[in-house]
């Protein structure tokens, strides 16, 4: 059933909001995928406060001019774009891999804050560590030398049981 004109207004809208609201946007060619698959990766990205939801290609194009987006070549076939609304770098993460998982569809083009990027950049994007890893990798590093001190000084205690222990035993205790 073809959309009103009111529809498709109300739709770009939508479109701009989102876009504007997103702190990255990613567009993937979806095909191929089943409804499962799509249901299971949409699951997956509520989870991190992702959205990827399906978009006509005209539509996209009219809301993009409103939130200075750019796109650096045009959108050919079906196209899905996921927003990522908190974490920039685990709904991409998530993309990446059910695709790669499925083999099927593929990456086209996105943005990160304001800068539009290619296929090979969000691939990029993709290996790079989650915010909560970086954090736990920071915590690590921090907490290092404490432990460290820690085993030192644990070490000479343990160093000074032992030799009263010897003691003891040396003197005929048990």
């Amino acid at each position: 059933m073809a959309k009103t004109r009111q529809q498709k207004e109300d739709s770009v809208a939508k479109l701009s909001e989102q876009l504007s609201k997103a702190k990255s946007v990613v567009f993937a060619d979806y095909k191929g995928l089943s409804m499962k698959q799509l249901s299971n990766l949409r699951d997956q990205l509520r989870e991190v406060n992702g959205e990827f939801t399906i978009t006509k290609n005209t539509l996209l194009q009219r809301a993009l001019p409103t939130t200075n987006y750019q796109l650096p070549t045009e959108l050919e076939g079906p196209t899905a774009t996921l927003f990522a609304y908190d974490d920039e770098i685990s709904p991409i993460k998530i993309l990446v891999k059910t695709l790669k998982d499925v083999a099927l569809g593929k990456i086209k083009s996105g943005f990160f804050g304001g800068t539009a990027l290619d296929e090979g950049k969000i691939l990029q994007l993709a290996a790079l560590p989650t915010k909560l890893e970086l954090k736990g990798q920071i915590v690590g590093i921090l907490a290092a030398p404490l432990q460290g001190m820690v085993s030192v000084l644990n070490g000479n205690l343990r160093n000074l049981v032992y030799a009263l222990n010897q003691i003891k035993i040396s003197k005929g205790g048990e």
